[in-house]
């Protein structure tokens, strides 16, 4: 049975998902945009290290754009049960848009501080607060064959890497030729696309299964519905802790290209597009994953993959050595994420969707900004080395956790979840 599952999965092309016209508006207007958003996040640890040479500072400026997140992501998942997710994102978008204007006036004019830095990307923090959930739930709307949601899951994630492979490039080649407020300034133009594609959609008013509760209400409903779910509650704790110690290795980059490697914005550039190699390769082989059972198993694998790679690149002091072992924390990093994102939205139920995903979000990326003032703390008078190594162990011990007591789900509601997704690319009836 398992093997006519794989030998029929391998008869779905990986790009099946672009034939539904909102989700390939969608995809290549967000291409462009996401280009831009990678521009400028490299841009800031390079600005704000330039302004400091602090590693604690770039954690802070890291914490101040993503806190709002932990707090406010649930909300965003009430709301984004309730209200238009369309409409939602032309908002969130456009206050992006305006967000990365103002940031280049300040840098174009020199009159930039880092305290308006900080605002700024807690403004931003605040709008990807809603964002994030809401594009997340919004995919399943622009599929209209469920079968496919895994696949645009999966094409989504790529679209990210590709942006995250070629915006750090540009941006690398732009603060040395044109400096750094161009970089904004092209962001900021960068959302017109991504505005232009949804406002091009053709999206159905979808009605409200119950009329709508109190905020509290949902949210704690959303809540239960999570943590009674092994499967659930099992993926959500393992993406909380490797984003928490695994993920803010970004925020130091620009103190080992700068640091340790002694090289300049080019070679933050190259550390950045190294690794954005590295999870593009894992976003498009994950296009061809066939069973939760297997996503499962990649889990683990992927943060042992994270775990060693952050060790061997706190100890390197090759500039090759460090390019490959980075390629293979970006694989490790974008495996995890894609893996557990597609077994959650190929299991929730759509009336929870929103909530659901907005839960992922605080664990992905609420979890994050603790960690980048944790690891600027301790890079700041231990060193960044020695930091970035100890981040790496506690990866591994979380997959070592992980394997141990997650393997299979435990209760019968998780055993009915996963027979029902015994492939995630087919068509599921729940």
């Amino acid at each position: 049975m398992h093997g006519k599952i794989t030998q029929a999965m391998s008869a779905y092309p990986p790009f099946r998902a672009l034939k539904h016209r909102n989700y390939a508006l969608f995809f290549f207007g967000q291409g462009v945009s996401l280009i831009g958003t990678w521009m400028q996040r490299i841009t800031i640890g390079w600005l704000v290290y330039r302004l400091t040479n602090s590693a604690l500072m770039l954690g802070t400026v890291s914490f101040a754009s993503q806190i709002p997140i932990l707090v406010l992501s649930p909300i965003a998942g009430v709301l984004a049960d309730r209200l238009s997710k369309h409409k939602l994102l032309v908002i969130t978008q456009s206050l992006a848009m305006l967000q990365a204007a103002i940031l280049a006036v300040l840098v174009l004019t020199e009159q930039v501080q880092v305290w308006q830095i900080i605002a700024l990307g807690t403004c931003l923090g605040i709008i990807n607060s809603f964002d994030m959930p809401v594009r997340q739930s919004f995919i399943i709307d622009m599929i209209e064959e469920k079968e496919d949601l895994a696949n645009a899951i999966a094409l989504n994630s790529s679209l990210v890497n590709g942006g995250k492979l070629l915006g750090p490039s540009v941006a690398g080649i732009l603060i040395v030729f044109l400096g750094e407020g161009m970089c904004f300034l092209l962001n900021a133009l960068s959302y017109v696309a991504v505005i232009f594609a949804l406002l091009s959609m053709t999206v159905q008013a979808k009605k409200a299964a119950r009329p709508a509760q109190k905020i509290w209400t949902e949210l704690r409903e959303g809540y239960q519905y999570a943590v009674t779910s092994g499967t659930i509650r099992s993926v959500l704790l393992l993406v909380a802790l490797v984003s928490f110690v695994g993920m803010p290795y970004i925020s130091l980059m620009p103190m080992f290209a700068g640091g340790i490697l002694e090289g300049g914005p080019d070679t933050l550039a190259y550390l950045m597009f190294a690794n954005g190699v590295g999870s593009l390769i894992a976003s498009v082989f994950l296009t061809t994953c066939a069973t939760n059972d297997k996503l499962s198993r990649l889990l683990i694998f992927a943060s042992f993959t994270l775990g060693g790679g952050l060790i061997l690149f706190s100890v390197s002091k090759l500039f090759w050595l460090s390019l490959v072992v980075i390629t293979a924390v970006g694989f490790g990093m974008m495996l995890q994420s894609v893996c557990s994102n597609t077994i959650l939205q190929t299991i929730v139920d759509d009336s929870k969707r929103g909530r659901l995903m907005s839960f992922y979000t605080m664990a992905n990326m609420g979890t994050t900004p603790f960690g980048n003032l944790f690891t600027g703390f301790f890079a700041n008078s231990l060193g960044v080395g020695p930091t970035v190594l100890f981040c790496g162990i506690c990866c591994i011990i979380g997959a070592i956790a992980y394997a141990l007591h997650a393997k299979a789900p435990k209760s019968s509601k998780d055993e009915d979840e996963w027979e029902q997704q015994g492939c995630v690319n087919c068509k599921a009836d729940h």
